[in-house]
């Protein structure tokens, strides 16, 4: 059963029931609607989710209906995020022919840009192309959050593989759910340890100003550098008194001063590496992000186009080594840390169906069992080979043992390139599920056509080349990294299930629950008599999510769960 919820005024909302059957979507003869006051949505929320109706609700934005329900105690265990699914549909080659797909762009396909980790640097070198409008489909420009729902479903249903999307879009609407439950619930910080760890790093917490140890590594690179007014953390006048103390750098950045020779390198590096801990996660931002015992980042699932999460603020993607320590259990709770082993790659071995692949991380650790199928020599050289593959590295290490990880895996090797070649040419490449990468936009294909005209210089041409070689190295990646992400979604809400299965009754943060999430990793607080559950359905949950991805495809996702009082004791 579907419930859809929409404001029907200031103070009213409207609740619209469907059959939850395929084809069977608001608007049908069995619909029936009810108008509420929005005060008391919470309890007509609770009302259903407790009996045996197992609703689905249908919303536009998860993040705009869910945080005041689940802070008025109404925990909702699906819904349909219009919003996240429009998104898929509206780009995915399952859909490219239906109304839906070729609409002109409306209301439902704007969204805030998120901040921090938002867009990733392959896309922002780019256009991206939009759907050409219509005349037939401009209808669907401004649709209700009815009329969406009904487009959706009918999208989906004339798809190319509607078992497929059907799964993407309740993983990711499940995401939309965990993201508010995450800043809800919040990550277990200690505002005290984190003040220490900083202040055994940089010095005590200055008034104004930098703190001591980065005052006295200001003071030893300006004297390495005979510059007492520099401001190291100016790059183009570091850049020039480097140059002019004769380090041959052309630029700042980190990974080309390490193989630099110069008694400034160390301090600088270190200055770099502790200025960037201050701006990240110093004391302000354990100001402006830590309350009460919790850290609350703001999630925004989907918020990369590989379905990747970003944050609009906190950096909980980003968090670093040294203050992890921060991170602790309550008192009689505990923390069960996992992370997901070599997941890229084993997401790549699925996707390609690649049986030697598979066979070589059965049991074991994937790079050690390349170097066991003999195509390479040491666990490094496998690591850089399969980074190539996935990456598109050409040069290097990663090219001259390019040859060899073929010979040894040849389906895997093939998948990548041809999506690389897919994406030279300009076209969609599309994930496990049905997330579709984005076309490159207008100046990308006209600089193709330039290239290709009959009055073509060797410069178009290079350009060109060199275009269809960074758009290749996104789809080739993007197969990988998009079916990862979705992966990850079905870990994540099959173990949101199984936790909430071990304390059935309780609330969001009285059972086990989630507090945060990075890619391949997630982190559950659960009160210590139940920890080792904790542990089991972690494992359990990561083997049904390569289940639904690959059926009985023999790849495996191993986990390592580790319970612990502090992230730092994990990691």
């Amino acid at each position: 059963m579907h419930i859809l919820l929409e404001r029907a005024g200031r103070d009213t909302v409207r609740a619209t029931w469907a059959p939850a059957a395929p084809g069977a979507s608001v608007g049908g003869e069995d619909e029936r609607s009810e108008e509420l006051p929005a005060g008391a949505l919470a309890a007509f929320v609770r009302e259903h989710e407790a009996g045996q109706e197992r609703p689905r609700w249908v919303w536009d934005d998860t993040r705009a209906w869910y945080p005041a329900l689940l802070a008025a105690g109404a925990r909702v265990e699906r819904c349909v995020d219009l919003r996240l699914c429009h998104a898929i549909l509206r780009g995915s080659t399952l859909t490219a022919d239906t109304p839906l797909a070729t609409a002109p762009v409306g209301r439902w396909d704007a969204a805030a840009e998120p901040e921090g980790e938002s867009a990733p640097a392959h896309t922002a070198l780019f256009e991206l192309d939009v759907p050409e409008p219509e005349a037939d489909a401009a209808a669907t420009a401004g649709l209700s959050a009815r009329e969406e729902f009904a487009a959706q479903e009918a999208a989906v249903a004339a798809s190319t593989d509607p078992r497929r999307l059907r799964l993407l879009l309740a993983a990711e609407s499940a995401g939309a759910l965990i993201g508010v439950e995450l800043q809800h619930a919040g990550l277990p910080y200690r505002a005290d340890r984190h003040d220490e760890l900083l202040t055994e790093l940089l010095g005590p917490r200055p008034a104004y100003g930098r703190p001591a140890v980065l005052e006295a590594l200001v003071r030893e690179i300006r004297e390495h550098l005979e510059s007492p007014g520099l401001n190291p953390d100016s790059p183009p006048d570091l850049l020039r008194a480097l140059q002019r103390a004769g380090v041959m750098a052309t630029s700042t950045r980190s990974w080309e001063l390490r193989r630099l020779e110069h008694p400034v390198i160390e301090p600088l590096l270190r200055y770099k590496k502790l200025s960037r801990l201050l701006t990240a996660n110093g004391w302000t931002w354990l100001d402006a992000w830590v309350r009460d015992g919790r850290f609350r980042p703001d999630y925004v699932p989907g918020g990369v186009v590989t379905g990747r999460w970003a944050t609009r603020g906190g950096g909980a993607l980003q968090l670093p080594k040294q203050v992890r320590g921060a991170v602790v259990a309550d008192p009689g709770w505990k923390l069960v840390v996992a992370d997901a082993a070599q997941l890229e790659p084993r997401i790549l071995t699925g996707l390609a169906g690649d049986q030697a692949m598979a066979a070589a991380g059965r049991g074991k650790d994937l790079y050690e069992g390349i170097v066991a199928s003999g195509a390479v020599e040491e666990r490094a050289q496998a690591k850089v080979a399969m980074l190539g593959a996935m990456y598109g590295a050409t040069t290097g290490e990663s090219g001259r043992l390019m040859p060899r990880l073929s010979r040894a895996f040849p389906r895997a090797v093939r998948l990548v390139e041809e999506a690389a070649r897919a994406g030279e040419r300009g076209e969609k490449v599309t994930s496990r599920l049905g997330r579709s990468s984005p076309r490159p936009g207008g100046s990308w294909a006209a600089t193709q056509a330039a290239a290709a005209g009959p009055e073509s210089t060797d410069t178009d041409e290079r350009r060109a080349r060199s275009q269809a070689r960074d758009w290749g190295r996104f789809t080739r990646n993007f197969v990988v990294q998009a079916s990862a992400a979705e992966w990850a979604l079905c870990w994540m809400a099959e173990l949101r299930n199984r936790l909430t299965a071990l304390a059935p009754g309780e609330s969001l943060t009285a059972a086990p629950h989630l507090v945060y999430f990075l890619h391949d990793e997630v982190i559950v607080h659960t009160p210590e008599a139940l920890a080792e559950q904790v542990a089991a359905a972690v494992r359990a949950s990561a083997e049904q999510a390569g289940r639904l991805l690959f059926g009985a495809f023999p790849v495996e996702f191993p986990v390592t769960a580790v319970i612990a009082d502090s992230y730092a004791e994990a990691k």
